[in-house]
């Protein structure tokens, strides 16, 4: 797996310089320029979701979900060509009549999904979502609600979100839709919220008329591209007190294919409706973000980060998370319940970058190797500590040493009785004693390079009760 990750890096880095010509020389005419048709169909008739339960496909859903614990998330659009993250258009104050310039240069010769999709299995990851459209509201898909989209606007004329969706089904990864509900370019996002006002759009415009817009987008997705994961919502926290109407939106999902998951990124307590809470570059209950203030919710769970400190591709950020950094977000999230939703910013050209695929490498080397010690797990019968965090399995308990504690760590009590303790990297057994204050294991040395230490505990298993009760 390791070897066809490099040999994409390889290839990668030879069009890497092409790449950072094109991108500066793109928003250099741009910020140039910066210094010197919408059809509306009806969604159809939809009931309200306040009374939500969730079909056997759904709960079937969220359960595989839950096993999963890792996935892919990529954002690519036209904002890649500029090099600098998917909020240049707000960033630079580029209005819209400028910005839909860059949508004339856009052609992704090196767009390969079957590439990416390999790159994310390699890594061990389960799924992929991806910006079907982001706050520039330039759709990545051909749609008729709307000419701002890659097939109708771009000399590339394809529809890459199609090439993607029929690559995950082929290779068996699931695939997600990232959706976003703020739109800068749309002259009927209106009033506005927190951002966009240095698009200039007319001051006015119809609300009912947008939301409408964007359930016509969402029906084309969930009816044109077959099974999907889910939709990942973002952009609701722009307008936090608009009426979304939400109950029309996520009945509409809902109907067109019962299975799908719900996932709003809006930084709120979940609404019904919703069938998992996301916290963005957060682990759940934690909020060195800013804006996860919410409490985590009776709903399956997701964390979301990056590799470096940016979503969208940008040319001069470097800051990528080391191996080491990456696992333990991967471990702690499992150990916290959630899943972890890895970004990567595909280049302009089409190509990931050969950073991001340098730790999808490591990635992929971890997983291999320890996977099974979070695949299909939940958190384990003990809180995360600041050695690290525990994850479980039936009456396997995985003990996940982030952090040396030394040669013994003390554990609280499990509820039932340990019967052995081993090594997940080679079996070989560890020392323990239980006693009523709780568990001690005797460490072995740690070896080069071990990021996560696991220690393997067999519970006794649970007494099997019989008809008359014994």
């Amino acid at each position: 797996m390791s070897a066809n990750i490099q040999a994409m890096k390889q290839e990668t880095e030879r069009n890497k310089t092409f790449s950072i010509v094109f991108t500066m020389s793109a928003l250099f005419f741009l910020l140039l320029a910066v210094c010197g048709h919408a059809q509306n169909a009806p969604a159809g008739d939809i009931s309200p979701a306040q009374d939500y339960h969730p079909s056997d496909a759904n709960l079937e859903a969220r359960r595989w979900f839950q096993d999963a614990k890792f996935g892919m998330f990529i954002h690519w659009g036209i904002y890649s060509e500029l090099g600098d993250g998917e909020w240049v258009m707000e960033r630079h104050k580029i209005p819209v009549h400028d910005y839909e310039k860059v949508a004339r240069q856009f052609y992704p010769v090196r767009y390969d999904p079957k590439l990416w999709v390999a790159a994310a299995k390699a890594a061990g990851m389960k799924y992929i979502t991806v910006t079907t459209r982001h706050h520039d509201g330039f759709a990545m898909f051909q749609t008729r609600m709307s000419d701002w989209n890659v097939v109708d606007r771009t000399p590339y004329g394809k529809d890459v979100i199609r090439q993607l969706v029929d690559e995950c089904h082929k290779q068996g990864i699931k695939i997600f839709f990232y959706y976003s509900q703020l739109d800068w370019h749309h002259p009927d996002y209106y009033p506005l919220g927190r951002t966009g006002h240095t698009a200039g759009r007319p001051e006015g415009g119809n609300w009912d008329k947008y939301l409408n817009f964007m359930n016509g987008q969402l029906t084309e997705l969930l009816s044109n591209y077959g099974e999907v994961g889910g939709i990942w919502f973002d952009g609701m926290w722009d307008k936090p007190d608009a009426d979304w109407k939400l109950d029309n939106t996520y009945s509409l999902i809902h109907r067109l294919q019962p299975q799908a998951l719900i996932i709003p990124n809006h930084h709120q307590s979940p609404r019904p409706g919703e069938d998992a809470q996301t916290f963005e570059r957060d682990l759940p209950g934690q909020n060195s973000a800013g804006f996860n203030k919410a409490a985590p919710g009776n709903v399956p769970y997701e964390t979301c980060n990056t590799m470096n400190k940016s979503w969208g591709f940008n040319l001069m950020d470097d800051a990528y998370k080391s191996p080491r950094e990456l696992v333990h977000y991967l471990v702690s999230a499992a150990g916290r319940n959630a899943n972890l939703l890895l970004n990567v910013g595909p280049m302009p050209n089409g190509e990931l970058p050969p950073e991001a695929l340098d730790r999808l490498r490591d990635l992929g080397e971890w997983t291999s190797k320890y996977g099974d010690s979070i695949y299909g797990t939940r958190g384990g019968p003990a809180p995360p500590a600041s050695w690290g965090v525990m994850t479980q399995k039936g009456d396997d308990v995985y003990v996940h040493i982030l952090e040396d504690p030394g040669s013994s760590l003390s554990l609280p009590k499990l509820g039932k009785t340990v019967v052995s303790a081993t090594l997940f990297r080679d079996g070989g057994k560890v020392e323990f004693e239980e006693n009523d204050a709780g568990l001690s294991l005797k460490l072995p040395a740690r070896q080069p390079d071990e990021f996560d230490q696991v220690v393997v505990l067999k519970l006794a298993p649970s007494p099997v009760m019989t008809k008359n009760g014994t």
